[in-house]
């Protein structure tokens, strides 16, 4: 699950319980253990090139992220 913090980025959240901490080690959440399954790390990265891509139009400034 995607949803936008107040700044408008995209955050994170558990599928199964919404909650938005993850243990980076094992690819799961915190609260109920799910894990996080590819799909869901490719959707977050779009949802972040594209973040950065309306952030760049606004600003002018290139996205700095490495490739």
């Amino acid at each position: 699950m995607i949803f936008r913090n107040p700044a408008g980025a995209p955050e994170l959240a558990c599928d199964e319980c919404g909650c938005r901490w993850f243990d980076r080690m094992t690819g799961a959440c915190y609260e109920c253990g799910a894990t996080v399954t590819a799909e869901m790390r490719a959707e977050f990265s779009r949802e972040l090139d594209a973040f950065a891509a309306r952030r760049a139009q606004v600003s002018g400034v290139a996205d700095k992220r490495p490739p």
